[in-house]
């Protein structure tokens, strides 16, 4: 896993990747502003804010405390000091449960590569570090080359949830996903 004192790890084709930090405002703000567009169908509406260092300097905050409190775990894709997509684990849940949650997203020029496969498998693999039993990942109906990502790591089909988001300004069905990971707990 990559550990922010080790600096980042290759993950694919010069492309590298380790943990946010509110240090990468600036890079995030500026590759959401050059995939504005291509993210749009995929993710909820954002203020303008969003597409600038000041609003997500609070934002990769919030981050960096989630990862620190053991709620979550965040990084950035890398190609030299240009960001070029994240990825993350959200709503850890420890106990009966553990449970992750897996998303990401790739910048539209980095489209086909590869990334996402790589970047998940890596994310898999932390997961399964922290001893997480189960991933999950939900996609819009449509999205099939995240479908494919999901499939190549493993991760089945599990339903549909209905009006599950509010995506592109409005409610959209998803496809959910799982991934059982090796029982690290015994039992």
């Amino acid at each position: 896993m990559s550990d922010p004192a080790e600096g980042p790890s290759v993950l694919r084709d010069g492309v590298s990747i380790r943990f946010v930090t509110e240090d990468d405002a600036g890079a995030v703000a500026a590759a959401y502003v050059r995939n504005r567009a291509f993210l749009q169908p995929w993710e909820p509406v954002r203020p303008e804010a969003f597409y600038t260092p000041a609003g997500q300097r609070p934002l990769l905050a919030n981050a960096v405390a989630e990862q620190a409190a053991g709620r979550g775990l965040f990084w950035v894709l890398l190609d030299g000091q240009a960001v070029v997509g994240r990825i993350s684990l959200n709503d850890i849940v420890r106990g009966a449960f553990q449970n992750g949650h897996l998303g990401y997203w790739i910048a539209q020029d980095y489209q086909g590569r590869g990334l996402a496969t790589a970047a998940a498998s890596f994310a898999c693999s932390a997961a399964a570090g922290l001893g997480l039993h189960r991933l999950q990942a939900g996609t819009l109906v449509h999205n099939t080359g995240s479908q494919t990502v999901l499939g190549r790591n493993g991760f089945s089909r599990i339903g549909l949830a209905e009006n599950y988001i509010r995506i592109d300004g409005r409610w959209q069905d998803h496809v959910l996903f799982q991934r059982i990971l090796p029982d690290t707990l015994g039992g």
